[in-house]
């Protein structure tokens, strides 16, 4: 597999910081995003790139490897475990002694890793008899992280979807309710493994658009009502509009601006939790007449008057 600099296809160096990162990954993976290139196979290769660079470089201990290594960062800790043990016999044994007679505590360049990680684990040059005991040791395939765009009113109910990865296609129910930012791992969805080891994970993470006159928090819903003076003094019934529908809610009388009121059971779906819902809270925003006639002034002196 060809090597791919991770820095390169984020548009960073490697003195970028945690941010630069985050920034650089949310800017592409919105420009190449499946849903927005449809049937672009390109766009759909970029953007698997995008997330793998963004879910090596985005973890510091997976990043502080990748530096270090390269392209067999993931043999890192193997590769670190099998120099220890080495170490303790005198060498690595062949043409590897002299390597590491000549660079002290062992940091090979790039090339001398990739060819002592094929003379250890086995690869492409063989290996010796020494290293072929081991050849078959499996490593488990790196896990890709994906983002999936939603609506608010798309998770009301749980729904299918198909998953592009680029180079194979997903189907799976997303329920009701998740979260903005929630992440879902899907097994056996990442890369390749090694020597016949496990295939990495799919680490699926939701952005939620509220597409809506709703402010959410969790499972329960928020919105602002308006009603009219004489409604808030003398009481009176108003319609809701809320996520199912809508009701018809009661207004007591002398009601005072910023008075919140539950509507217990209209909330978003709780995740995973059939049948049950957050609820929705209304705060009553007081609006005064405006443009008032003389006449409507005059009343209104005569009950300042009465109080």
């Amino acid at each position: 597999m060809d090597f791919i600099d991770y820095y390169k296809v984020l548009g960073l160096d490697k003195k970028a910081s945690e941010a630069d990162i985050k920034k650089a990954y949310r800017k592409l993976a919105r420009k190449h995003h499946p849903d927005l290139n449809p049937d672009d196979k390109a766009a759909q290769e970029k953007f698997q790139q995008i997330n793998e660079a963004n879910e090596v470089l985005g973890d510091p201990e997976k990043r502080k490897k990748y530096d270090k290594y390269g392209k067999e960062w993931q043999h890192a800790d193997a590769y670190e475990e099998a120099q220890k043990r080495q170490s303790a016999s005198g060498g690595f044994g062949g043409g590897f002694g002299g390597r590491r007679q000549q660079h002290g505590s062992g940091n090979f360049s790039e090339s001398e890793f990739s060819d002592f990680f094929e003379s250890m684990f086995g690869g492409a040059t063989g290996g010796s008899t020494r290293s072929s005991g081991r050849s078959s040791r499996q490593f488990k395939g790196q896990d890709f992280n994906a983002t999936l765009r939603l609506n608010l009113t798309d998770i009301l109910s749980s729904q299918k979807q198909t998953i592009d990865l680029g180079s194979t296609k997903i189907r799976l129910t997303i329920p009701a309710g998740v979260e903005d930012g929630q992440t879902i791992k899907i097994k056996g969805h990442g890369s390749e493994g090694m020597n016949g080891g496990p295939k990495g994970d799919l680490y699926l993470t939701f952005q939620v658009f509220n597409n809506t006159a709703f402010q959410r928090i969790g499972d329960d819903l928020f919105k602002t009502e308006t009603i009219d003076l004489y409604k808030a003094l003398l009481g009176g019934e108003i319609q809701i509009e809320t996520l199912s529908g809508i009701v018809k809610l009661k207004v007591k009388p002398e009601t005072q601006s910023d008075t919140k009121v539950k509507l217990k059971g209209k909330g978003m779906p709780k995740y995973k939790t059939e049948h049950q819902f957050g609820d929705l809270y209304i705060t009553y925003k007081i609006t005064l007449p405006k443009n008032l006639t003389e006449k409507e002034k005059d009343l209104l002196t005569q009950l300042s008057k009465l109080r």
